[in-house]
C-alpha cells in the first residue's frame, strides 16, 4: 500500500496538517509502516492536484503559516476503492532476523546484547501500547476505536507476545550453542545454502 492511500485513510478521521499526518501514522502505524516527511508531503500534493484533498491555509502569527488537508468526498470514493483492490500482503522486514540468521558470526557477548537489546525493545513496545489496547478492549472511549482498529492493534500486540515469549524461550539454548561452537567453522548448512545459488 502505498503513502498516498495511507494518508488518505488517516485524514478520512479528521481534518489534519502534514505534521499532525506524520504524528498519527507513528502512533498507530509505526510499527508495520513507515512513512517519512518527504513522502507524506509530495503524496498530499498529488492528492491536491487530483481533487482527493483539499487545503487551507491557517495564518499563524510570528511562525510560518500552516496548512492544514482534509479529504473530499472523491478522495474518500477513491480511498474505499484503494483499500477494497489492495491486496492483504503481510511484509516482514526485520534487520533483528538477518542477525540472527547469521548468528554464528557474531561472538556470543555481542550475540547476548542484541538478544536482549530485542527483548528490551519488544518490552517497551507492548507498555507504551497497553494502555491503547485495554482501552479498546472495553476500558473508557473503547468505543472512540472502528472494529478493524481494534482488530489491528490486537494482532500486533498478539504477534509481537509471541515473538517475545519465544525469543526470551530460545536465548540460553541459542548464546549455548554459538559458544559451543568452533570459531570459523563452517557448517554443512551454510554449504547447501551456498550451493542453490550455483
Amino acid at each position: 500500500m502505498d503513502t498516498r492511500t495511507l494518508c488518505l485513510g488517516v485524514l478520512s478521521l479528521g481534518e489534519m496538517s502534514g505534521y499532525d499526518i506524520k504524528k498519527c501514522l507513528e502512533a498507530s502505524f509505526r510499527h508495520f509502516f513507515q512513512a517519512s516527511y518527504g513522502s507524506i508531503y509530495p503524496a498530499l500534493a498529488e492528492l491536491a492536484r487530483k481533487g482527493y484533498v483539499r487545503v487551507r491555509t491557517i495564518v499563524q502569527e510570528g511562525r510560518p503559516d500552516k496548512k492544514v488537508y482534509s479529504i473530499t468526498p472523491a478522495g474518500l470514493e477513491a480511498l474505499r476503492a484503494e483499500l477494497a483492490a489492495a491486496e492483504p500482503r503481510h511484509r516482514v522486514r526485520s534487520e533483528f532476523l538477518v542477525l540472527m540468521f547469521f548468528a554464528h558470526h557474531l561472538p556470543p557477548e555481542r550475540l547476548a546484547e542484541v538478544i536482549d537489546e530485542m527483548i528490551a525493545r519488544w518490552e517497551r513496545i507492548l507498555f507504551e501500547d497497553l494502555a491503547a489496547f485495554e482501552k479498546a478492549e472495553g476500558g473508557p472511549g473503547a468505543g472512540e476505536l472502528e472494529p478493524g482498529m481494534r482488530f489491528a492493534l490486537g494482532f500486533g500486540r498478539t504477534v509481537l507476545s509471541a515473538a517475545l515469549a519465544y525469543v526470551r524461550r530460545q536465548r540460553p539454548g541459542l548464546l549455548r550453542e554459538i559458544a559451543e561452537r568452533p570459531s570459523g567453522e563452517d557448517t554443512a548448512a551454510e554449504g547447501a545454502i551456498a550451493g542453490a545459488g550455483d
